[in-house]
């Protein structure tokens, strides 16, 4: 079974973390469907194994605080407002760092990616962010190399994605690349996930 863990903050941004998660929890749903054991532990993690207010308002609880973490096969990280604070934590940080050693796969969403790069983890590495935020991210003197015009981007075991709902389509590439792309695709299937959102001509 996969270990999959979710950092949570305040002022996270909220669909960076319920995406992913949706994503990961609907794996254990689409394998019991097929009379299967659930093939994945979805964890979410704040520093202290308290609850945390999104950048929207949203209260979640944690599963657990990165003291009872130890190794994880995944992690996610999400952006949002709260990421600026959390480069600023030398203790969530060092969690980020240490925790990424032994992990299958270390992926972002949105400005998730200032937070791995930061803990030192995308230098000489290609990336991505909210297209809002390269600026930002330059100007910061975080390291890695920007990619513009993706929703997700590979390189090696890092997985880095744009903004707010580009986690889902990362989080559903990763589910292919950690079981197979037919059963990523039932995963998707079970979501009604076929985005085709209103208001994309200009008039």
């Amino acid at each position: 079974m996969k270990t999959i863990g979710i950092i949570i903050f305040d002022d996270a941004e909220e669909l960076d973390f319920v995406g992913p998660y949706e994503v990961f929890q609907m794996i254990n749903e689409v394998a019991n469907r097929m009379e299967q054991s659930n093939l994945v532990d979805v964890k979410l993690i704040s520093e202290t194994g308290n609850d945390i207010t999104g950048i929207k308002g949203m209260r979640v609880g944690a599963h657990a605080s990165i003291q009872q973490i130890h190794r994880l096969d995944i992690l996610c990280v999400p952006g949002g407002q709260g990421s600026r604070s959390v480069i600023k934590n030398p203790n969530l940080l060092s969690w980020v760092k240490n925790i990424s050693n032994d992990c299958e796969w270390i992926t972002s969403v949105c400005t998730g990616a200032f937070v791995l790069a930061k803990a030192g983890l995308t230098k000489d590495k290609n990336i991505t962010t909210h297209w809002a935020a390269f600026d930002e991210f330059k100007q910061l003197g975080l390291e890695g190399n920007l990619n513009a015009g993706v929703r997700y981007i590979q390189d090696g075991n890092l997985v880095t994605s744009a903004g707010v709902s580009a986690g889902i389509d990362m989080a559903l590439w990763l589910t292919g690349q950690l079981f197979s792309p037919g059963f990523a695709r039932a995963v998707q299937l079970a979501m009604e996930y076929d985005p085709a959102p209103p208001y994309t001509d200009e008039i």
